[in-house]
């Protein structure tokens, strides 16, 4: 799914979040004691708005492509088609084997990373952690620039494309549970005489086996999905359902087609969530606690440290430097024309069909709003699923819903139910970024609620025994406590706006381009000046969205 990778970010902050407190009497199975809980009437308000966005915006959108794709004949012409079955099976197979190479690739530095203390770490894990939280298209130009001609356009270059945006799932995921692991165990193997291949093989991989496949389901799920690095590198030659949903609903006009692959999509989809879901519970339940990080004191150690840190930093760096450096190069030798020539739709006669600048003015307007609406509903999200008992788990699992849906089946539904009178709604502003916001308000919700179940009912019996209202304690009990939360989100949710592709790709109009489309545009036309701007396009991009993640690291931080 193409959320420009934070997904990872909030998963990791819930998981991490400080836990609700054990459920006791005269409390509900959500933490919130029943004194403190609001009247019914006060739940129903707060969460109608949101009720209404994921009900208009989600559920009807999905009936609607639901519809579409029973029509008669839609189903039998569409699994008929030629060239189905190949684009099936390429998905599928860039898909596993991307995650075994993540799962392969991330071993060693999720280990290195774990287990070992030492003199910049923590800026070596934010940096493995960026390319995850790039909009896709980022990472694809990048590759795009830094890869040999005779590997663009192949698998090969998705596959690499792809270990270098998930290897943070691998570090993170399969890191967090390695630094749970007590010491102890491995040293009580190796007194009793085992070999550092027995204890790797007989104590920590078991120990790991969850986590990894946890790690391995999410990969496969974002892999499965990808969107915009499939777009940028793989070409015609190699489309994945995703790409080939999107091909049928803009470019052959098939919208009945396209929406049928949707339901086969999401369907698979529902499949590897469920899986994964039941994973991600092994793994956190597997372990608790955590060992205490060590500085390497061996040889053998210390260059396994200083040789893991310089590739990743290599790693990270050279893809995003080569894209850089690529948006100077036209032609023989270095010029700015590629820069110069951003602000206007036609260069030295040829007609780019997009402007540059007014896209990114165009993808902050929407990112504003995106993440407006994103925090708002997040917020009232968060506020009832805390405050309720059933009703809340049911506004918790329906908020989480979008994530289980690629952006692509999202946009299209929203393209077909709103396509049409009464509702035709397809050239408003504002659906760009109400879809964009529908993908964030999951991110939103979950960086909150752990904020909130972590807020302790004493404080709010106090500040009731010093005279505060109920509506005037959580005004400032739980304002205080949902302030850094709030920022974090808000950052999130314009970050996926500023990437989003997936949908946008179907609601986009000429003239109202976001970033990511114009990166898409440029690079896909033919000439050296269009290739450089479309590097530098992509260059601007990734400087907006590090200036959204130091907003976040800040706000962490504060």
């Amino acid at each position: 799914m193409d959320t420009g990778g934070v997904a990872l970010t909030a998963d990791v902050a819930d998981r991490v979040a400080p836990a609700p407190e054990t459920i006791r009497p005269g409390r509900d199975d959500n933490g919130t004691p029943r004194w403190n809980r609001p009247p019914w009437f006060v739940i129903v308000l707060v969460s109608l708005p949101v009720v209404v966005l994921l009900g208009g915006f989600y559920v009807w959108p999905l009936l609607a492509l639901i519809g579409k794709a029973v029509g008669v004949g839609t189903i039998g012409r569409t699994v008929r088609a030629p060239g189905l079955a190949g684009v099936l099976w390429f998905t599928l197979w860039q898909a596993a084997v991307s995650t075994v190479l993540t799962i392969a690739v991330g071993m060693i530095p999720a280990y290195v990373l774990a287990r070992f203390e030492f003199p910049g770490r923590r800026a070596v894990v934010a940096l493995v952690t960026v390319p995850f939280m790039l909009p896709t298209v980022v990472v694809g130009a990048a590759f795009l620039a830094v890869l040999p001609g005779s590997w663009q356009s192949t698998a090969r270059a998705i596959l690499i494309a792809h270990v270098y945006f998930n290897i943070a799932v691998v570090v993170r995921v399969v890191g967090g549970m390695w630094a749970t692991l007590p010491s102890d165990l491995t040293g009580a193997a190796r007194t009793l005489g085992a070999s550092p291949w027995q204890v790797g093989r007989y104590v920590v991989l078991p120990l790991l086996r969850s986590s990894i496949w946890s790690a391995g389901l999410v990969v496969f799920l974002f892999t499965f999905t990808s969107f915009g690095v499939v777009k940028i590198l793989g070409g015609a030659a190699n489309p994945t359902l995703e790409v080939e949903i999107a091909r049928r609903a803009t470019q052959l006009g098939d919208v009945g087609g396209a929406a049928v692959l949707s339901m086969l999509q999401l369907m698979i989809l529902a499949v590897l969530v469920a899986v994964s879901s039941r994973q991600q519970r092994r793994a956190a339940m597997a372990m608790r606690g955590r060992a205490r990080r060590r500085h390497p004191r061996r040889r053998s150690e210390r260059r396994l440290v200083v040789v893991t840190v310089a590739v990743l930093v290599a790693a990270m760096v050279v893809p995003l430097a080569a894209m850089v450096r690529r948006s100077f190069d036209v032609g023989d030798g270095w010029s700015l024309d590629g820069w110069r020539r951003l602000g206007g739709t036609t260069t030295r006669g040829l007609s780019l069909g997009v402007d540059v600048w007014a896209s990114a003015a165009q993808s902050l307007r929407y990112a504003l709003v995106a993440a407006a609406l994103a925090t708002v509903a997040g917020t009232l999200a968060a506020v009832a699923i805390t405050s309720s008992r059933r009703a809340g788990r049911a506004l918790d699992a329906g908020s989480m819903l979008p994530l289980g849906t690629s952006a692509v089946t999202i946009g299209l539904g929203m393209l077909i139910a709103f396509g049409r009178a009464p509702l035709d709604w397809r050239a408003s502003w504002w659906l760009i970024p109400v879809g964009q916001a529908l993908v964030a308000t999951p991110f939103v919700v979950r960086l909150l609620v752990p904020a909130l179940r972590a807020i302790p009912p004493d404080q709010h019996a106090a500040a009731a025994t010093l005279g505060a209202s109920p509506t005037r304690a959580r005004w400032e009990i739980d304002g205080r406590a949902l302030r850094r939360p709030l920022l974090t989100g808000a950052a999130f949710a314009m970050a996926i706006s500023l990437g989003e592709f997936g949908a946008t790709t179907f609601l986009t109009r000429t003239g109202r381009e976001t970033l990511p489309i114009a990166i898409g545009r440029l690079l896909g036309r033919p000439g050296e000046l269009a290739r450089a701007q479309g590097f530098a396009t992509a260059t601007i991009l990734l400087v907006l969205t590090v200036v959204v993640l130091m907003v976040v690291e800040a706000g962490d931080r504060a």
